[in-house]
Formats: structure tokens, C-alpha cells, sequence
């Protein structure tokens, strides 16, 4: 499969890392089959997960394809960096041609990444997730990786300006063992270990995270371990605050278009 775009991209994303000194930990990289299919699973702290999280394949020199939502997609800048890297669109009003593309580059020994948790977590941990990976990797016969990132928040989040700029972060990334789920399987119960190693992992990495947040700064720190993040439980709240926000513009739109082609 010819790679024009991914490989530049990543040369580029980690020169701009050395650029920044940006401060890796990256452990467990021998979990990332050298061939083959698998499901890779990671948590979602910020809008750069994607880089980093691919990041866990490189020392096996395995690409990985994301899937990611659309809208992505339909950027003009991100849309062909996105078709070119060859990572799949996410159509929630389509989803059964998202889950067939998955499938067939899973099959076809492709790497598919996913952040199960869908959106980003504003408490900095791990949300509750959907089975569909799990299902993904059942009907593929691939494994399932989870991966832990830790401080890419500090870089862009949601709800925080972007500082993309910013230098010395360190960032940590743990690779765990793989899961293998089969037909016949409880698969809202392998949902929930994957879930539960996920977890595992993040606590990991924030509890050795190299740095502590300075004044002004608890706002990337999980409140566990004494920051300023919202809990799990303000979390959700916010995140059902914002979803009802986009519906209601959403139906707001649709009637206005209703009413623009009634009056034509």
C-alpha cells in the first residue's frame, strides 16, 4: 500500500517535538504486533491524541488508522491529511459503513485506532465506553490494545485555548497487554476489563508524571490526585450541558432551513 502522506507527517510531527523538547515516555511498544490486525485502544484527553497515540506503533514500524468523526474529514486543510493518512470518517448518521471500512482494513492486517470514549474527558479519566471495539476485534480475530495518554492536555484540550507552542511537556504513553475476545464472549464484560486496564494505565501515568502543575495551572490535573478538573460527575454533566446545546441548534437550523424553502 503506497504511503505518501503518513510517513511525512510523522517525520514532521516529531520534529516539531524535538523542536519543542517535548519529553517522552513511551513504554510497552513490544504489545504492537510486528504484523497483522489488531484494535488499538486509547483514552482521549485532548484534540492531539491522535499523533500520540500513533506513536505507540512506530518502534514496530506499524501505521495506524484512526477512526475519527466526519467533520474532520470535511475540513479543507484536515480533510485530505486525513483521507491521505488513510484514516477512516466516523458518520453517526451512517455508522454501519464506518464499522464495515474498520473491518476491512482490520482484516486486511491494518492497525485501526479508536478512542472508545468518543469525546474528549474532561475529568481526565477514562469515560465509559462502547462495545464496538470489542465487537470490531471479535469479528476481525485481532486483538485488542489499550493505551494510556498523559499530557498532551496541557497542549489543547477542550474548553482550554490551545498552547501548541508551549515547550518542555512531557508526555507519557503505555502500551498494555492485549486482550483477546472471542465469539461467545460477555462482550459488555470485556468492554468493561478493557475499560478497567485503560484505567489501570492512566493512573499509572499520572501518578509518575514527571511534573505537578504550578499555580494557575491545576486545571490539567485529575481532581483525584488534588487538581482543579471537573470530577466524573461534573463531567457528565457538562458534557450533557454541550449536547443539549448542539441539539437544540441543530433542530434551530433544520427549522430555519424549513422555513427558508417554505417561503421560496
Amino acid at each position: 500500500m503506497s504511503e505518501r502522506v503518513y510517513p511525512p507527517v510523522i517525520k514532521t510531527a516529531l520534529g516539531v517535538f524535538k523542536a519543542l523538547n517535548i519529553k517522552f515516555r513511551l513504554e510497552g511498544t513490544e504489545h504492537i504486533p510486528a504484523e497483522g490486525g489488531a484494535v488499538l485502544v486509547s483514552n482521549h484527553v485532548s484534540y492531539l491524541d491522535f499523533i500520540f497515540a500513533g506513536l505507540a506503533a512506530h518502534p514496530a514500524g506499524r501505521l495506524v488508522r484512526f477512526m475519527a468523526k466526519k467533520e474532520i474529514f470535511d475540513n479543507r486543510v484536515g480533510g485530505p491529511l486525513m483521507r491521505g493518512m488513510k484514516h477512516i470518517p466516523v458518520d453517526r448518521e451512517a455508522g454501519a459503513s464506518s464499522y464495515a471500512a474498520a473491518l476491512k482494513a482490520l482484516r486486511g492486517g491494518e492497525i485501526v485506532g479508536v478512542f472508545a470514549e468518543a469525546t474528549i474527558s474532561r475529568s481526565f479519566t477514562v469515560k465509559d465506553i462502547k462495545s464496538g471495539a470489542v465487537r470490531m476485534a471479535v469479528a476481525s480475530k485481532t486483538p485488542l490494545i489499550p493505551v494510556a495518554l498523559w499530557g498532551p492536555q496541557r497542549l489543547w484540550t477542550k474548553g482550554r485555548k490551545r498552547r501548541l507552542l508551549q515547550r518542555n511537556v512531557p508526555v507519557t504513553i503505555l502500551v498494555g497487554e492485549p486482550l483477546y475476545p472471542k465469539r461467545g464472549d460477555d462482550y459488555d464484560q470485556v468492554t468493561e476489563d478493557l475499560r478497567a486496564r485503560m484505567s489501570e494505565l492512566l493512573e499509572k501515568a499520572q501518578r509518575e508524571y514527571p511534573d505537578v502543575p504550578k499555580a494557575g495551572e491545576k486545571w490539567w490535573q485529575p481532581a483525584y490526585l488534588g487538581g482543579s478538573a471537573p470530577t466524573p460527575e461534573e463531567a457528565e454533566k457538562l458534557d450533557f450541558q454541550e449536547a443539549e446545546a448542539r441539539r437544540a441548534s441543530r433542530l434551530e437550523r433544520e427549522e430555519r432551513a424549513q422555513g427558508e424553502g417554505g417561503a421560496s
